[in-house]
């Protein structure tokens, strides 16, 4: 019942136009049950192994997003379900997306991660790794990819002065990328704010927030 009632007051402080991921990495298929029967419908997992065996048992007409670091040789296995790849930092691995995506016959939607925090462990391109991508020749081949935003993650503190410079810099990154480069309707979603800082997120312009403990509760150790 605690699931329940944590996304309907979540629900209940957010606009409507913000979709919610909720993150279920290392929780068990009877939490996301408990959150699917509260109507929530998109679920991030960050381990490949872990979202191929909630999708496989799991009700079909759940969004899957993967939210991690992935890697190319394991593209594959989520390639032929997966709704939005968050983590995309590099133009092998959004090469490696598009091969999968034609084998399946789909289009992929992904978000260009960016590396916005001051920790130097988080993955992400610089503004200028960015450019760099979507003017290679290469990544104007893909096909079978859509790229329909920008990700990133704040830094972990409670400076909030620090956390709101930071989404600004990634709403910064989207408005370019939209109005010089990525001109189009598709191009639409600010994937920022966890269970910490969402609230800020939103206020600098985040369309998607990525929130587990604030659903789940605290994470315990996944099998995977």
């Amino acid at each position: 019942m605690a699931i329940q009632e944590n996304l309907a007051r979540i629900k209940n402080s957010i606009p409507s136009s913000t979709k919610l991921v909720a993150v279920s990495k290392t929780k068990p298929e009877a939490d996301l049950m408990e959150a699917y029967h509260a109507g929530q419908r998109i679920f991030g997992e960050n381990k490949v192994q872990e979202l191929v065996a909630k999708q496989e048992s799991l009700p079909k007409d759940i969004e899957w997003h993967f939210i991690g670091h992935l890697q190319s040789n394991k593209v594959k296995y989520i390639a032929p379900f997966v709704d939005l790849i968050h983590g995309v930092d590099s133009l092998k691995l959004l090469v490696e997306i598009n091969k999968q995506a034609l084998k399946n016959n789909r289009i992929i939607n992904c978000l260009l991660q960016f590396h916005i925090a001051s920790e130097q462990a988080k993955f992400g391109l610089t503004m200028s790794e960015a450019m760099n991508l979507i003017n290679d020749p290469i990544y104007k081949t893909l096909q079978n990819i859509r790229l329909v935003g920008v990700m990133g993650m704040a830094t972990y503190t409670d400076d909030e002065n620090q956390i709101r410079s930071e989404f600004k810099t990634l709403r910064s990154f989207f408005d370019t990328l939209k109005n010089e480069h990525l001109q189009g309707n598709s191009f639409e979603e600010i994937s920022m704010g966890m269970s910490a800082d969402y609230k800020i997120a939103i206020q600098e312009g985040s369309t998607m927030i990525r929130l587990g403990s604030s659903i789940f509760g605290a994470r315990f150790k996944s099998p995977f």
